[in-house]
Formats: structure tokens, sequence, C-alpha cells
């Protein structure tokens, strides 16, 4: 009888271990997110922990938040590609929202991002610390890259032109597609390049050289939003709590980017 008892008893203990296992399965889900470049850093560091805490898996999507680039975000919509949660910036994410892609009301901002320049490690460092200087150093580079995304609608469609040098630069400055504009730098195909201080600072073969003063400074928020028709909007949610937790601020403040504190 003791014996059958214990049987018992370890397949009983063995069907509630399988229970258990199964029910955390069940509970996991799988998720599709895409971002933009200034939060990549940061995303590409705490995904993994994420994963880690809740058995969710996330499968990782990364594009340019405007323009017409084959991999950018609004093109990846426009062809259909499916996902549960977006990160890019403000702008590129209101006009998602506009055009029905994200569900209205569901963003949430999750860092600010400032533009910053570099130069390739051994050149001549220019000065952009003042607008003067800055106009100066435009003027006298023999060739510019910026970004296809955010940082470069800006510079291309407003701050040349407020500095005056738009005309100067048609044949120096480029917009860069589907790159990162510090690749391009290190490579030597450019001599300067401007983009989101957090798509910069990684490469170790740049100088960078600082920001754009303050008066011409465009900070720019990147932000979370819920897409339409996703089954996993209640993941997605988690995943925008764990981003604006304060126990990750540390990671994403060394990334180059500021974390907005959740409301």
């Amino acid at each position: 009888m003791t014996n059958a008892l214990h049987i018992t008893r370890r397949l009983l203990l063995a069907g509630l271990g399988l229970f258990l296992a199964a029910s955390q399965l069940t509970h996991a889900a799988e998720i599709r997110v895409i971002t933009s470049g200034a939060f990549t850093e940061a995303y590409k560091q705490l995904v993994p922990e994420f994963e880690k805490k809740t058995g969710h898996k996330v499968i990782s999507s990364f594009g340019a938040s405007v323009g017409n680039a084959p991999d950018s975000i609004p093109t990846r919509f426009s062809r259909g590609e499916k996902f549960d949660l977006v990160i890019l910036s403000d702008g590129g994410l209101e006009a998602l929202i506009k055009n029905g892609k994200v569900i209205p009301g569901s963003r949430v901002d999750l860092v600010r991002s400032q533009i910053g320049a570099a130069v390739r490690k051994g050149t001549p460092k220019p000065d952009i610390s003042t607008v003067e200087a800055l106009k100066a150093t435009l003027l006298n580079a023999k060739s510019i890259a910026y970004s296809a995304s955010a940082s470069g609608t800006y510079l291309s469609t407003e701050l040349f032109a407020k500095l005056g040098v738009a005309e100067q630069l048609k044949d120096t400055a480029k917009k860069i597609m589907s790159e990162r504009v510090g690749a391009v730098v290190a490579r030597g195909d450019a001599e300067l390049g401007f983009q989101q201080v957090s798509e910069l600072i990684y490469f170790k073969e740049l100088d960078f050289i600082g920001t754009l003063p303050e008066s011409v400074q465009q900070t720019i928020f990147f932000s979370a939003g819920l897409v339409e028709g996703s089954t996993e909007q209640e993941t997605a949610k988690q995943l925008i709590r764990f981003f604006q937790s304060p126990e990750v601020a540390d990671v994403i403040r060394k990334t180059g980017v500021d974390p907005v504190a959740a409301r």
C-alpha cells in the first residue's frame, strides 16, 4: 500500500509539473517589433533581458522613421508587413496614426534624442559649437553625409535653409539611404556626418565632435505605438512598461539618449 501511495504521489507531482510547464508556455508570447535608429542600441541591449525575465520572444526589425527607402518603417507598413509594436520618431509615429496603421491614443514617449556630428578618427575636428562655427564648417566641408530619417529631414528641409547654405550644399551634402551615417564616414566616403548622437557614438572609427548648437538643435522624441490589428497588444504594453522602468534608465542613457519618465 505504501509503495502504491508513493507511486501515485509521484505521478500526481509529475502531472502538476507538466501542467505548470504547459501553463507557462501558454502565457509566453511572440511579438513582432520594428524600431528606428536612435533607440536601436538601447533596444538591442534591453530586449534580451526582457525575454529572459518574461519568457516572451521578440522578433525584431529595424528601419528609418521616415522616407521611402525599401527598409524604412513607412515603406514596410505600406507593403503590408505585420508588427505588434513600432518605435520611431514622434513625427513618424503621428504619420502612421494618421494613416490608420497605429492605434490612436497608444503613443508612449520613450526617449529624447539630439543631433550630433562626427568625423573619421585621426582627421581634423571642425568646430560646430556656435551657429557661425557650424555654418563655416558646413561650407568648408568637402563632403557631408546626413540621415534619410528624422534628423536628416530636419537638416535638409529646415536647418540648411535657415543657415543660408542650402544652395551651396547641393553638391557636397548627401542623404544616406538604408545605412548609418557613421558607417559612411568611417570608411572615408564622407568627411563629416550628422545623425542622432546614439547612432554615432558606437563607431570606434569615428571621433564624435559634439551636438548642434542649442538654438538650432532639434530634440526628437522616439515613441512607441501599438499597431492596428495586433493580437499581442498586452505583451506589447508589457514591453513598453519595461522600457519605461527605472531599472533600465541607466542603460538607456549610456546609449546616447535620455529616457522619458513614465507618467
